[in-house]
């Protein structure tokens, strides 16, 4: 891959479209291209990590390993998604692990000193950014309210309407349509659940008509109708 097709894979995305060309050089994206095969890790031991990552194409699975070696999913991460230090703090990641999902993975990893220089000198980059960051904590004040607050059902019907409006849902139509990139357990460690217990709501779901699951897609013929069970749960 040259130079011009490494600017191109960040260049279309909504928080970098509106960099300069010089600007683009001293991100310098050729050196922080990075690419990864499915099951590697872009980082697992994190307590040193200084490095933020802007992810292109593929999934990325990030979680930790518990005190009993089980692997607990925080989230999945798709593309266009920043994930790695985002808060530009140091050593905050306590033991968090990432790697490569379902499949290889294309990423740029840039350092926090460069990125803040960046976000310094480009106003518009930096207000882009904290929305970011600040949707990625709304999404993980909405998990932990709904782990704590609610049944395991109602969790899943909140993790499935989250879902569509992460994908951008917006109203325009009843139904949504999205990827399907996650496994039964999976939804099940990510709404804080068993792969048993999730899969046996899932179909509850799907019986009562609120989703429909196939193995490439997800399909939510009514999404407001989750909004409504959401907001009653």
């Amino acid at each position: 891959m040259n130079r011009e097709d490494k600017f191109l894979l960040i260049r279309n995305y909504d928080l970098w479209c509106h960099l300069s060309d010089e600007e683009y050089e001293a991100l310098d994206i050729a050196h922080h291209f990075l690419e990864a095969k499915k099951g590697e890790y872009i980082y697992f031991d994190s307590h040193h990590l200084n490095k933020l990552y802007f992810l292109k194409d593929g999934y990325i699975k990030i979680g930790y390993i518990d005190e009993s070696g089980n692997e607990i999913i925080k989230e999945i991460i798709k593309e266009g998604e920043l994930f790695g230090q985002f808060s530009l703090e140091r050593n905050n990641l306590n033991g968090e692990f990432a790697r490569a999902y379902k499949k290889d993975v294309s990423l740029c990893a840039f350092s926090i000193e460069d990125f803040e220089k960046l976000l310094k000198k480009n106003p518009d980059l930096a207000i882009k950014y904290s929305k970011q960051v600040g949707e990625k904590l709304r999404r993980a004040e909405f998990r932990l309210l709904s782990m704590l607050h609610k049944d395991v059902r109602s969790r899943l019907i909140a993790f499935f309407y989250q879902l569509a409006v992460m994908d951008g849902y917006d109203g325009s139509s009843p139904a949504w349509t999205l990827d399907n990139f996650m496994t039964h357990d999976d939804i099940g460690k990510l709404i804080g659940s068993s792969r048993q217990t999730a899969t046996t709501f899932i179909n509850q779901l799907e019986e009562e008509g609120l989703i429909k699951i196939s193995r490439k897609k997800i399909l939510i013929p009514d999404v407001k109708k989750l909004q409504q069970l959401v907001v009653v749960s």
